[in-house]
């Protein structure tokens, strides 16, 4: 009997823990890798051009992330800046895919490809589509790679930027977990992951929307025209901390006001963060280098360096706001600037439980997408050249705050149109709706604003707002097709136009602790 009464409470205990776990979403790893390339362009001949002057190389560098989506062929997205040469403020968006093959345990060939669009800064852009192939030789260390060899790039709609070059390149494993987006807004006791895969130390990061100032304060020659003028950005900024204290950072700002339109800057870095104050109030130090120029700043070849200290506020649990004072230049000063912003920073515990902060109880699975698409602009007016439509590739990233509503931010470069230096960076809300159609379908409308310009495209100082309506319709797990129509405004431009797009959705969801 007493064997019988053991068998049946063993039974028991296993049904209550197995009830408990199966609901408990499956935590998926995604291999991914970033990299950091740089290139020597060699720039047109002056006859190309119409000019007298030899051209130094333009040196231009990129980040990227890419996924694997086997064991050797991956895909992603890349950013591209000027940091050397005369075209300081020279961006580019675009798409990857390679392939990936070791010919012993470190030894590997990389082929690939990249197209995308952008320019900026007077270069010969046309309408700034351009193709990058590269084919490397790469061998991998214990915590990275270095590979490096042949690449061309071609400026092929109307663009005068074409040949062969030699890359190098670093990367890094970036591997990260994740669960379903079916998963998503579902809310359990932490004490319901424990014993299962997410139980183990969470990952944290940040995201930060803010307005910077930068107070011109160049002696050179060539910035005269903007000396002691404040050049006002709009941009976002994400941290990811490597342990308690230190983080490295990506910020990406546009100007919207206070000089003619089409500054932007993009900057990498790290830093220290210190708490005091029970975690209410954070003091924050870093120092971020990158491209930068655009809109009438002449920055040289583009490369800045940024030295920051920021002081943060808890607003709620998660939420500070942030005011930041420091300086962003060029090497030699011929661009110099004093800055001063704010921002609102949302704070993320992520992908596992293990914490000794006592304040978390529970855990939540939120809604992550990234989305690539391409834009057209019908008839989109210019400052100069005669009206046509202008095309781009667009990067939005959106985190959803529950099931129907989402915050989102968006990078768009032109790249056929005749408008290779225009560009975008804009922040904003979303509105969804839920699955229809057997779930296969949604219907969104957005509201995103921001800093734009650049490309002859009438956009004032800068300042757009876009709003939208648009359609989801689900091809995999992860992966969306997303269509959407709107209209574009410019505050103190001509640019007025409706516009469509097309693009993929890849969304899934991470755990965030409550």
């Amino acid at each position: 009997m007493q064997k019988i009464i053991l068998l049946l409470i063993v039974l028991t205990s296993s049904h209550v823990l197995f009830s408990q776990t199966e609901n408990i979403p499956e935590r998926i790893t995604q291999k991914g890798f970033a990299k950091i390339d740089f290139l020597s362009i060699k720039m047109p001949p002056p006859e190309d051009i119409g000019s007298t002057f030899n051209e130094p190389n333009m040196g231009f560098t990129g980040i990227h992330y890419n996924l694997f989506l086997n064991k050797s062929f991956y895909t992603g997205v890349g950013l591209y800046g000027s940091i050397a040469g005369i075209r300081g403020g020279f961006f580019t968006l675009g798409v990857n895919a390679g392939l990936k093959k070791y010919l012993s345990e470190k030894l590997y060939i990389d082929t690939g490809f990249h197209f995308g669009g952008g320019g900026g800064a007077g270069a010969a852009d046309g309408g700034g589509a351009f193709i990058l192939p590269h084919v490397n030789l790469g061998y991998q260390f214990k915590n990275f790679s270095l590979n490096g060899g042949w690449s061309y790039v071609n400026f092929f709609d109307g663009g005068r930027i074409k040949g062969h070059q030699l890359n190098i390149a670093l990367e890094i494993p970036l591997d990260f977990e994740y669960a379903s987006y079916k998963s998503a807004e579902n809310e359990m006791e932490l004490q319901n992951f424990e014993n299962t895969n997410w139980d183990t130390k969470p990952k944290r990061n940040s995201l930060m929307v803010h307005f910077n100032n930068l107070k011109v304060l160049s002696e050179s020659k060539s910035n005269n025209h903007i000396k002691g003028k404040t050049i006002k950005l709009a941009g976002f900024e994400f941290t990811s901390y490597l342990n308690d204290n230190w983080f490295t950072f990506l910020k990406v700002d546009g100007a919207y006001d206070g000089i003619r339109a089409g500054y932007m800057d993009v900057l990498l870095g790290g830093g220290y963060h210190l708490s005091m104050n029970k975690n209410r109030t954070n003091i924050l130090a870093k120092l971020g280098f990158g491209a930068g120029g655009g809109g009438g700043v002449d920055s040289k070849g583009g490369f800045l360096f940024y030295p920051d200290l920021s002081i943060e506020q808890q607003l709620f649990k998660d939420i500070y706001v942030s005011v930041n004072k420091g300086y962003l230049l060029t090497p030699n000063k011929d661009f110099y600037t004093s800055t001063f912003g704010a921002g609102i920073k949302y704070y993320i515990e992520r992908n596992g439980i293990k914490t000794d902060n006592t304040s978390f109880k529970k855990g939540k699975f939120k809604g992550f997408e990234v989305i690539v698409k391409q834009d057209m602009y019908l008839n989109a007016k210019r400052m100069e050249t005669p009206t046509e439509h202008m095309h781009q590739i667009s990067l939005q990233i959106n985190l959803d705050l529950n099931k129907n509503l989402y915050v989102t931010a968006q990078t768009s470069f032109a790249n056929f149109g005749n408008a290779g230096a225009y560009g975008e960076g804009l922040v904003g809300l979303g509105i969804k709706s839920n699955p229809l159609f057997n779930n296969s379908t949604s219907l969104f409308t957005q509201l995103i604003g921001g800093a734009a310009g650049g490309g002859n495209i009438s956009t004032g100082q800068g300042l757009i707002i876009k709003p939208s309506l648009g359609v989801d319709y689900e091809l995999s797990k992860t992966l969306n097709l997303r269509a959407a129509a709107g209209y574009v405004k410019a505050k103190g431009g001509d640019l007025s136009s409706p516009f469509i797009n097309l693009g993929l959705k890849y969304n899934i969801s991470f755990l965030k602790l409550q």
